[in-house]
């Protein structure tokens, strides 16, 4: 399997995938965005990264059949309940490709994310 090589940037990075991965992608982008306005886009790890306050907020990347998303452990943990829909692990969850993105739970967590590093309450 050849290695896919290392995007320089978020929009590079969803150029890469087939269409329908390309619209998740960006929902998911657009998603974090909204819910976290003051964040910094960058690549880590070579894949989407939002930090916050000098620190990782959360992490997205797309597979053939799901995107990843990577909230960190206690962003999984929180909404655990939540989730029980989707294959989780310790610091992510898989949403399926084939069916619509969970936006208002992704917003959520990630206010969730956003409060952990401010020590602010999610709105």
């Amino acid at each position: 399997m050849a290695e896919r090589p290392k995007a320089r940037c978020i929009d590079d990075y969803i150029a890469e995938f087939p269409p329908a991965t390309r619209r998740a992608l960006g929902e998911m982008r657009d998603l974090v965005r909204t819910a976290a306005p003051d964040a910094t886009e960058t690549m880590s790890y070579a894949i989407p990264t939002f930090d916050l306050n000098g620190q990782h907020l959360v992490h997205f990347a797309g597979y053939e059949r799901h995107i990843g998303f990577y909230p960190a452990p206690e962003g999984i943990a929180a909404f655990k309940d939540e989730l029980a829909a989707y294959r989780t692990a310790k610091g992510s969850v898989q949403f399926p490709l084939d069916r619509p993105l969970p936006a208002d739970l992704i917003r959520r967590m990630v206010a969730f994310r956003v409060a952990a590093q401010t020590g602010r309450r999610p709105t």
